[in-house]
């Protein structure tokens, strides 16, 4: 049988693994596929630069935009990264006949729909399953698996590096400066961890996430987005004395007509599934009408894991391409609005440095009350100096519990609103 030519743009930590899969297991792959898979060219900014592996001779190649182009390539698989130039290369692809396999996070979120539409009319799939959580397959059961149930909500551990960071404060005791800088040593976390410690990247999986979930396009500026940078210790003991740890969590969910998508940390029960994720692991919690509940758990990043899912997708793109069909494409159906986050129905923990003495209680139940927020607990640390309430709210919107916090903050008797981070998972 004629065999199916694939072309594979970048060849970093995922594209190398993606070429020493693809040639190691080719005879696999062949009896998977029902064809030949063979690799035809891989496109590197530098011919010379160091490799994890060895590619074959003749592969390597700079000119990108000449490869996807090629009239003979039937699978182009993009795992350079960033918006362009792959964007414009994928669009390429499309547009000269090829199907393509993606990683790019970044690029879906942002701009997901104008690939879509181009996969679209070209005819052709387009795949990306490796752009969330590495080798956990989420992407597929969310739009094939689950297809005929109604999913009402996803909570999901979905970046190594913060997980790893809260993690070691946990089981340690570590600052969150200290965290990072161990995470950092270990390769967790990049030189310049922006995107990760401050959820810009847990924000564009949530979008891919909430786009397949809920048939609605969701872009990463639709996001909610809050890092751990101001994570504390303390919040971490916190949390300890609650039964309770801290987690990054990306979180999107049906709200009425809507639906609302956010990314934040957040206090959840050590008995809640996703407590349990240590290390730089990943897992996403799924909530339905019928199935219930699912958990998806296992490595979310890494150039192995990641090129797995990579690999998964190559195959069923192929079968695809042999069967003159097409796979699932965009579903964007339901067009649900996203909330902003102040109608975001949420609850909070406060931890409030006041004065001993009488009526504090009252004067702050009294600003609960006022913005009718309910206090589910109330509990007080230390006395003296040294006295604490912390409070854990019953359910509200984010702007009502936003308005109480500035109203404790104004309070006489408040000397520090020390700590605010949203509940999780607990009873109500």
């Amino acid at each position: 049988m004629k065999p199916l030519n694939v072309a594979v743009l970048g060849c970093g930590s995922v594209g190398s693994q993606v070429v020493r899969l693809l040639t190691e297991q080719a005879g696999d792959l062949a009896a998977r596929v029902g064809a030949p898979v063979h690799l035809v060219g891989v496109a590197v900014r530098r011919i010379d630069a160091p490799r994890e592996v060895d590619v074959p001779d003749g592969l390597l190649t700079t000119d990108a935009a000449g490869l996807v182009a090629r009239d003979d390539v039937d699978v182009v698989v993009e795992v350079i990264g960033g918006i362009e130039p792959a964007r414009a290369l994928i669009l390429s692809a499309l547009e000269y006949g090829a199907s393509v396999v993606t990683a790019n996070k970044a690029l879906l979120a942002e701009d997901g729909p104008t690939l879509f539409e181009a996969a679209e009319k070209a005819g052709r799939d387009l795949y990306y399953e490796a752009a969330v959580a590495g080798a956990i397959p989420i992407l597929r059961p969310l739009r094939e698996s689950l297809a005929g149930d109604r999913v009402t909500r996803v909570l999901g551990i979905v970046n190594g590096t913060t997980n790893f960071i809260l993690d070691k404060m946990d089981t340690t005791g570590a600052g969150f400066e200290e965290a990072l800088e161990e995470a950092q040593d270990l390769g967790y976390a990049e030189a310049d961890p922006t995107a990760d410690v401050e959820g810009f990247d847990a924000a564009a999986k949530a979008a891919i996430l909430a786009s397949l979930a809920f048939h609605s396009r969701v872009t990463a500026a639709d996001v909610h987005r809050e890092g751990i940078t101001d994570v504390t210790a303390a919040d971490i003991a916190s949390a300890a004395q609650m039964g309770s740890v801290v987690k990054l969590l990306a979180i999107a969910e049906l709200a009425g007509d809507g639906v609302s998508v956010r990314v934040h940390p957040a206090m959840i029960p050590r008995s809640h599934p996703l407590a349990s994720v240590r290390e730089a692991f990943n897992a996403v919690f799924v909530e339905s009408d019928a199935a219930g509940q699912l958990m998806f758990y296992g490595p979310g990043a890494g150039g192995a894991p990641t090129a797995s899912a990579v690999l998964g997708d190559l195959v069923s793109v192929a079968r695809n391409r042999l069967g003159e069909t097409r796979g699932a494409g965009e579903s964007s159906y339901a067009d649900r609005v996203v909330l902003p986050m102040g109608e975001t129905r949420t609850r909070y923990h406060i931890a409030v440095d006041v004065d001993d003495r009488a009526g504090v209680l009252a004067e702050i139940a009294t600003a609960f009350a006022q913005e009718d927020v309910s206090i589910q607990t109330l509990r007080q640390e230390g006395r003296g100096a040294d006295a604490q309430l912390v409070v854990v709210s019953h359910d509200a919107t984010d702007a009502q519990l936003s308005r109480t916090v500035e109203r404790l903050r104004g309070l006489s008797c408040v000397r520090e609103v020390s700590s605010v981070m949203r509940v999780e998972g607990m009873a109500e």
